[in-house]
């Protein structure tokens, strides 16, 4: 466990001087930036399907009880006439 823990660290720390690094060069800080606003576009994106489950619930539930109280489509015989 402690060895894993090292191990997060050490990446932890890479990570922050790679970024520390990114920053420092020409064009760096706007690519910064720009993943800092891809990272809040994909929460609010998650976000907002999270709350289509429970639509998509309703509207199944729904789709039961409009089945329910309609019954069985019935089939339609067609007349036939003899030649």
């Amino acid at each position: 466990m402690a060895t894993q823990k090292d191990l997060l660290s050490r990446l932890a720390d890479a990570g922050e001087d790679a970024i520390a690094k990114l920053a420092e060069m020409p064009g760096g800080h706007r690519a910064i930036e720009a993943m800092n606003q891809l990272k809040n576009r994909m929460d609010e994106l998650q976000q907002r399907v999270r709350s289509l489950d429970p639509l998509e619930r309703r509207v199944t539930e729904l789709e039961k009880r409009l089945e329910a109280l309609e019954g069985k489509p019935r089939t339609r015989r067609s007349a036939r006439k003899a030649p």
